[in-house]
């Protein structure tokens, strides 16, 4: 279970890649309904890959969520040292059949996968920012 938080702001935000939260804070995401939040990439991981349902289910498990693509290019661009130089499950399907990936070796996404293809995976948490 996470920590109760004060409220967050831009400003109080700690710098990236000291804890926040349970985890370690990443970065600042803004969603299309125009409000920001930190994301924070949880400590835990599964030992071995997962397939796509599979990652889902063992993200919220762990009171997170697999990243979305966005969410996972800036945790490429501002924590690729936290990740092995594999591919990694973000939180998007498409078709039914196949998801998005992150490739953390070279930052390349693909939806070449199917969801049975098993992949590595890490969840993150978003946390809203006040104004």
């Amino acid at each position: 279970m996470s920590e109760v938080l004060a409220p967050l702001t831009l400003a109080t935000l700690p710098a990236l890649k000291q804890p926040l939260d349970a985890g370690m804070f990443a970065g600042v995401i803004t969603l299309p309904d125009g409000k920001h939040y930190a994301v924070v990439l949880l400590a835990d991981k599964p030992a071995t890959p997962l397939a796509w349902k599979a990652a889902m289910s063992w993200a919220e498990s762990v009171g997170g969520q697999l990243p979305t693509r966005p969410v996972a290019a800036m945790l490429f661009a501002n924590a690729k040292d936290q990740f092995e130089e594999y591919w990694h499950w973000t939180s998007e399907s498409f078709d039914g059949s196949y998801a998005w990936g992150q490739y953390f070796s070279s930052g390349f996404q693909s939806l070449g996968h199917l969801e049975s293809y098993e992949a590595r995976c890490r969840a993150v948490r978003l946390i809203q920012l006040d104004a």
